[in-house]
């Protein structure tokens, strides 16, 4: 580490020990600035959760040239957050990787591998827009302590992969599995075929992952389905279904291309062990939909994106009041089961256009109380035409 950036560590560290001792902490390289859209990392029991993170250099205050630059500057800007937290690299049992451009797929995997040599955490990598121009990646990570029992999941029905993620990482309760595409389990080469095709090919992969890790699809908290074409929707659904039957976990979908072009769908998932899993209705909540509006497990809960339909449907062309009416859907259910936003510790907001940015954030930081939760911020179509934007908590009851 060069010395310019030990007075950045030092400072994180006092920022984490200076707060009470307490089940949730923020931790905030400089301190938390008032106001702030987000805190740069939350300490959650066993997991820290950190915010997407941006390639901008803090000595130079731009954007490097070439994504290997960037992306080695993004990791190195989350590297305090983990370490004023004890933790290191190799305690990331989950990675997000949002590319501005599918090409600069293989430039940003050299360098990942650098940082991830060995038991590497699992993965999903789509194509995104980002809210700053000329940032080309923005990667989210969450790491488990070192005393939750972090391991990889290797199941025996499936090929490793070879690329740097893991199908599976364990930590705490919690299994988590990587973002999975349609891949024969025998040689993980690429299996093509119509949306219906690949979807249960996923499906089975990551039934696969639960399996080894002695789970069921029933154990499944929340999933992020990306879907390249979104009038694929209907029919990945119709597949979805046959695998969670009822009270199926908290879900966010939305557009995204994907890495391979031969790829229609990626899903992934996250499972709880513990045998406490509860679906959360509020009240008037669809019990019908492919996915429950929250899902309740120990202390945590686990929301489905919420978009800004109302009764009367979508305020078209504004975002500012969908954007309210998505976080009234949120409050609801964090009510039904008895927590509020204070309770919220990681939020992922997608949205249609990111010419919107400015305005969700001033409606974001209006409603949500300080200090806010960590945060995610990409482009990428919804499925609905009419919908501009797409909001998904992770909450936790306060001890």
């Amino acid at each position: 580490m060069t010395s310019s950036r030990l007075p950045i560590l030092l400072a994180t560290l006092l920022s984490l020990t200076s707060l009470p001792a307490q089940d949730r902490q923020v931790v905030a390289p400089k301190g938390i600035q008032p106001g702030a859209s987000f805190s740069p990392a939350i300490l959650d029991g066993d997991f820290l959760h950190l915010s997407g993170s941006l390639g901008r250099d803090p000595e130079t205050g731009q954007y490097p040239e070439g994504i290997e630059a960037q992306v080695r500057q993004t990791i190195l800007n989350i590297e305090p957050n983990l370490k004023a937290a004890g933790l290191d690299f190799s305690d990331v049992v989950r990675v997000n990787v949002f590319l501005v451009d599918a090409r600069d797929y293989a430039g940003m995997n050299q360098v990942y591998r650098s940082f991830f040599k060995e038991t590497p955490p699992t993965r999903a990598t789509v194509q995104a827009d980002l809210a700053v121009p000329g940032a080309l990646v923005e990667i989210e990570m969450l790491a488990a302590k070192k005393d939750a029992g972090r391991k990889v999941i290797k199941p025996s029905k499936l090929a490793s992969p070879a690329l740097p993620f893991s199908w599976g990482v364990e930590a705490g309760n919690m299994v988590f599995v990587a973002g999975a595409t349609s891949r024969n389990p025998e040689t993980f080469e690429p299996v093509g075929g119509d949306i219906k095709t690949q979807t249960k090919q996923v499906l089975a992969n990551i039934g696969a992952v639960l399996e080894e890790a002695g789970l069921t699809y029933s154990d499944v908290v929340e999933c992020s389905v990306f879907l390249d074409d979104p009038r694929d929707f209907a029919a990945m659904n119709e597949v979805y279904r046959t695998v969670f039957t009822e009270a199926p976990p908290a879900r966010a979908t939305m557009r995204a291309k994907l890495m391979n072009p031969i790829h229609k769908i990626e899903i992934q998932c996250s499972a709880v062990r513990g045998g406490d899993r509860r679906p959360v209705y509020p009240e008037g909540a669809n019990k019908n939909a492919p996915y429950s509006p929250a899902i309740a497990a120990g202390d945590r809960l686990f929301l489905a994106g919420r978009t800004g339909r109302g009764p009367d449907g979508y305020a078209p062309g504004d975002l500012e009041a969908q954007t309210r009416q998505a976080l009234a859907s949120l409050r609801r259910s964090l009510a039904a089961d008895g927590l509020d936003f204070s309770d919220v510790i990681s939020t992922r907001i997608y949205l249609s256009d990111m010419r919107y940015f400015g305005a969700m954030n001033a409606v974001y930081k209006e409603i949500m109380p300080e200090p806010r939760p960590t945060r995610s911020t990409v482009g990428s179509v919804l499925m609905s035409p009419e919908a501009l934007v797409e909001i998904q908590f992770v909450a936790k009851r306060k001890q």
